[in-house]
């Protein structure tokens, strides 16, 4: 309990600006990538090692990924699931898996102190490179996957993101559930996930990001360690490109409830994409900037037609969905729908105002250093950095990029890249047509 105190409080005292954060970058002996950021003001150790894994590589298997990656949680060497969080807890550290549709990973917070740390890494190591997948933990992680999967038929608001995700990108790896589909994972066997580690799990498919207290000599020693147990193999072919569709459609999904989930979009930006700080700032002033963006004062401030209104963009290796977002009362609905939808319109076809602009970039500018100010945050961004292999000084970029989108910059990319007349359009709640 005590190592918990103490990392909580490090966690407090780690308020440092990473304005100017150097990323040091290599390829380790087993053909990994590595990214290390040495951060000395606080010790502590953030480590993730990524793999091209996630949803997006399901092929027909929707759902195998993320159980894979849920099962590296569930033992490995001689330890099962309780002796591995004992391992993590007994020395302060944590331990955790995640997945995206385009990367699985397992990350790693420790501190430094050398018996601590050794400790840590050792499990964390037989953890990527030892997972059991044992029968037993195998059948019960399905079963809580498939709970969860039936629970997901009861919310509407999951039930709009899955058909806006197959609206969008149809027979495309971007289309299913991250989790799956009830169909797919009551399939599978422990075999199909052990194949699916074998074949993704491997050293050249990997990216290690290290962030911490320690030098580029152990950061070196540490890189090499984690993956040592895993076999070279293999990167997976690209991530097909996405055909995007210039024909609208609207679906509306009855449900029994008393508010009516809307989702308008179209396949958007991507993270190499040369117009995605011009599509960035542009939708903070459309949606993205809260209380602020024009959604939010069209269809709440002046009409009280929601609670809240968005939209978002999310890159990712190809163009993630484009998305204006709404829940509203279904007698409500159709007026709400049309608003944002003119909405939108408006703003592609005339852009924003210069003071539009302004007040946009001071925003994103003033919350910047908010967003890698700890160990953790900084994680993500160097994983995103490295997995999507951006400019090694993107964060120092970042901030001269968005200052450089101008009201013509805005304009002309919303034009060229969002069509309103090619959305596809998601209501659940509402009545069937």
């Amino acid at each position: 309990m005590r190592f918990k105190w103490t990392l909580l409080a490090l966690l407090l005292l780690a308020q440092s600006s990473w304005a100017a954060v150097k990323i040091e970058h290599w390829q380790n002996t087993h053909s990994s990538r590595v990214y290390f950021v040495q951060t000395p003001a606080l010790p502590m150790l953030d480590v993730r090692v990524s793999f091209d894994a996630g949803s997006a590589r399901d092929e027909a298997q929707f759902g195998l990924a993320a159980l894979t990656s849920a099962m590296l949680e569930s033992g490995s060497g001689e330890w099962d699931a309780d002796q591995v969080a004992q391992r993590f807890e007994s020395v302060g550290a944590n331990f955790s898996t995640g997945l995206s549709k385009d990367m699985a990973w397992l990350s790693l917070r420790s501190l430094v102190q050398p018996e601590l740390l050794e400790s840590a890494l050792t499990s964390f190591q037989t953890a990527i490179t030892h997972p059991r997948f044992a029968e037993d933990d195998f059948q019960r992680e399905k079963a809580r996957t498939l709970a969860g999967l039936k629970h997901r038929e009861e919310s509407p608001a999951a039930i709009a993101s899955m058909a806006f995700q197959k609206a969008l990108y149809q027979d495309h790896p971007y289309a299913h559930p991250e989790e799956g589909l009830v169909q797919t994972v009551s399939g599978f066997e422990a075999a199909d996930v052990k194949n699916f580690y074998q074949k993704h799990y491997v050293a050249s498919n990997a990216i290690i990001v290290i962030i911490g207290d320690i030098n580029r000599q152990k950061a070196e020693q540490i890189a090499n360690q984690l993956v040592s147990g895993l076999a070279i193999g293999e990167k997976p072919q690209e991530i097909p490109a996405i055909q995007i569709s210039n024909q609208a459609t609207e679906q509306r999904i009855a449900f029994p409830s008393s508010q009516t989930h809307v989702l308008v979009g179209m396949p958007g930006t991507y993270r190499k994409d040369p117009d995605y700080f011009a599509l960035y700032v542009g939708n903070h002033i459309l949606g993205g900037g809260s209380l602020v963006s024009r959604l939010f004062d069209e269809v709440r401030e002046k009409r009280g037609l929601a609670y809240t209104a968005s939209s978002q963009f999310a890159p990712l290796y190809r163009n993630g969905p484009f998305t204006l977002g709404l829940q509203t009362r279904n007698d409500q609905a159709d007026k709400a729908l049309a608003v944002a939808n003119a909405t939108l319109k408006e703003f592609v076809e005339n852009g924003p105002t210069e003071k539009e602009l302004n007040a946009a970039k001071q925003n994103i500018m003033g919350g910047f250093a908010m967003r890698v100010d700890t160990n953790s945050k900084l994680l993500d961004y160097v994983t995103m950095i490295g997995f999507y292999q951006q400019p090694l000084d993107y964060l120092e970029m970042f901030q001269a990029k968005i200052q450089a989108v101008t009201v013509a910059d805005v304009k002309e990319v919303f034009k060229r890249r969002i069509h309103p007349e090619w959305m596809q359009t998601i209501m659940v709640g509402a009545r069937e047509r």
